[in-house]
C-alpha cells in the first residue's frame, strides 16, 4: 500500500494514501489500539457541525477568508451525510482529553479540501488543520461542546420519541383494559382488585415521568463551552466568537444551543452529562420493572399467572417443543442492566475531573451514546414485538379473581378488621370461597355479602362518610 509523509509538531510519520487523516490521527492509531470500541459515530456528526458554525464565526470577524469558510463548509457537509465515516478510525482509549479526534476531525477537514481543490494530501493547502480549522478553538472546549451537541439530538431525535411511541401503545392498552377487573397484588399476593388498565395506567404516569426528565436534562445541555478554547478563558478568540458559533450550531441543529455564561464550570466538569446518564438510569430502571412485570403476569402460561399472552416470534427452547419465552423481556432487562452499570462509569468519570480539565472525555461519552442507543433501540423492539402483541386473559383473570380472598378487604368497614382475617384464614385453611367462609362463620347474611363485596366498587374511593 501506498503512503505519503504527513508531518506535525513532533515531525513526520507515513500515512496510508487511501485515507484522509493526517499525522495526529496516525499517531494515535499507533500508541492507542486498545480495545474494539470506537469513538461514537455521533461525535463525528456533532464535530462537523461545530467546526461549520466555528467557520462561519471567523469569517464573520474577518479571520477567516470566503474560500476557506466555503471549503469548511463543503467538506463539513460531506461528514454530516455519513460520506467519510471511514476517515474517523480512532479507539475510545486514548487521551481523556479526546485531542487526537479533534484533530482527526480537522485533519480530515483538510486533506479533503485539499483533495477538492487539487493540492497533494498533506499538503495543508489551502486549509490548515490547525491555523484555519481549528481557529479560535481547543480540544478543551471543542471536545464538551461536540458531546453535548451529540448528546442532546440523540435524545432529542431518537430517544424520546421512541419513548413517546412506547408510551402511547401503553396508553391504548391501558384504554382496552380499562373494564378487565383483576387480582391486584402486593408482596407477590393476593391484594385488592383492580383492573388491567389501571396497572398499566401506572406505567404510562412512569414513562410520562422520564419524557419531563429527559426534555430537561436535554435542555441542561444546551449551554455550550465552545469559546471558552484551553481553560475557560476564551484565549486566541474574538470578543464575540463564542456567541456567534453559538448561535450557528442553534440554526443548524434546531435546538437552542448557546454560549455558557461560566465555561470554566463546563471544562473542568460535565455535571450536564452526569445528570443526563442519571436520568437514563432511571429510565431503565422503569423499563427493567416494566418487563419484569409483563414476563411475570403471562408467566405459565398454565401453571402460572397467565393473566397476558406475549406474542409468538420464535421457538422459546431447542429441547422443549411449543415453548415460547419472554425474549423481548429478556432483552429489555439486560441492555437496561447494561445501561445502569454505564452511568456508574459516567458518575466515575465526571468526579474524576482535576483542577481546570476533566481528561475521562471519551470514557464518558462512550457510554452515554452506548446507553442512548442501547435505549432507543431496546424500546423499539419492546414496543414493536411485544407490546403490540400483549393478549388479556380475560376468563383466565375472571377465574382467578372469582376464587381469590381480594375481595375480603371490602368486609373490613362493615364486619371489621379481625373478623375480616377470620374469614380470610378460615377460608384458606378450609378451601373455601371468601363468601361461604363468611357465611360459615356467621358474620353475614348472602345478600350482605354480595352488597359489599363488589369487587367493581372496589377500584375507587368506596366508603360514603
Amino acid at each position: 500500500m501506498s503512503t505519503r509523509i504527513e508531518t506535525d509538531g513532533l515531525g513526520d510519520i507515513d500515512v496510508s494514501n487511501d485515507v484522509l487523516w493526517g499525522a495526529q490521527t496516525q499517531r494515535s492509531l499507533r500508541y492507542f489500539s486498545i480495545g474494539k470500541e470506537r469513538m461514537p459515530h455521533e461525535m463525528i456528526e456533532a464535530y462537523a457541525i461545530l467546526k461549520r458554525a466555528c467557520a462561519t464565526a471567523n469569517n464573520a470577524s474577518g479571520r477567516l477568508s470566503d474560500k476557506r469558510r466555503d471549503l469548511i463548509f463543503t467538506v463539513c457537509d460531506e461528514i454530516m451525510s455519513g460520506m467519510h465515516n471511514r476517515m474517523f478510525p480512532l479507539h475510545v482509549w486514548m487521551t481523556g482529553s479526546g485531542t487526537q479526534f479533534n484533530m482527526n476531525v480537522n485533519e480530515v477537514i483538510a486533506n479533503r479540501a485539499s483533495q477538492i481543490t487539487g493540492y497533494a494530501l498533506g499538503s495543508k493547502e489551502p486549509l490548515h488543520p490547525n491555523d484555519h480549522v481549528n481557529m479560535a478553538q481547543s480540544t478543551n472546549d471543542t471536545f464538551p461542546s461536540a458531546m453535548h451537541i451529540a448528546s442532546a439530538l440523540t435524545v432529542d431525535r431518537q430517544l424520546l420519541p421512541a419513548l413517546a411511541r412506547l408510551r402511547r401503545t401503553i396508553e391504548q392498552k391501558a384504554r382496552q383494559w380499562k373494564d378487565i377487573v383483576k387480582v391486584g397484588r402486593t408482596h407477590l399476593q393476593d391484594a385488592v382488585p383492580i383492573t388491567l388498565g389501571q396497572e398499566w395506567c401506572g406505567y404510562v404516569g412512569m414513562l410520562d415521568e422520564h419524557i419531563t426528565r429527559l426534555e430537561q436534562a436535554r435542555d441542561g445541555l444546551l449551554p455550550l463551552a465552545l469559546g471558552g478554547t484551553a481553560l475557560g478563558t476564551g484565549v486566541n478568540t474574538d470578543q464575540g466568537f463564542a456567541k456567534r458559533a453559538c448561535s450557528e450550531i442553534a440554526r443548524l441543529t434546531q435546538l437552542e444551543f448557546s454560549s455558557a455564561t461560566n465555561k470554566f464550570a463546563l471544562q473542568g466538569a460535565h455535571d450536564g452529562l452526569v445528570h443526563l446518564s442519571s436520568t437514563l438510569r432511571g429510565l431503565a430502571g422503569s423499563l427493567f420493572k416494566i418487563a419484569n412485570d409483563l414476563r411475570l403476569l403471562a408467566c405459565g402460561p398454565r401453571a402460572g399467572i397467565g393473566e397476558i399472552t406475549l406474542p409468538t416470534n420464535e421457538p422459546g427452547s431447542s429441547i422443549m417443543p411449543g415453548k415460547i419465552n419472554p425474549t423481548q423481556a429478556e432483552a429489555l432487562t439486560m441492555l437496561c442492566t447494561q445501561v445502569m452499570s454505564n452511568d456508574v462509569a459516567v458518575g466515575m468519570g465526571g468526579a474524576g475531573g482535576m483542577l481546570d480539565m476533566n481528561a475521562y472525555k471519551p470514557l464518558m461519552i462512550h457510554n452515554i451514546m452506548q446507553s442512548l442507543t442501547l435505549l432507543h433501540d431496546g424500546m423499539e423492539n419492546f414496543r414493536r414485538f411485544m407490546i403490540e402483541g400483549i393478549v388479556a386473559n380475560e376468563e383466565h383473570i375472571k377465574q382467578q379473581l372469582d376464587h381469590s380472598l381480594v375481595l375480603v378487604t371490602a368486609l373490613s368497614p362493615s364486619i371489621g378488621y379481625d373478623r375480616a382475617s377470620q374469614v380470610a384464614h378460615h377460608a384458606v385453611k378450609n378451601g373455601l370461597s371468601p363468601k361461604q367462609s363468611a357465611l360459615d362463620l356467621g358474620f353475614m347474611t348472602a345478600e350482605e355479602y354480595d352488597n359489599i363485596a363488589d369487587p367493581t366498587t372496589m377500584l375507587s374511593p368506596n366508603i360514603t362518610p
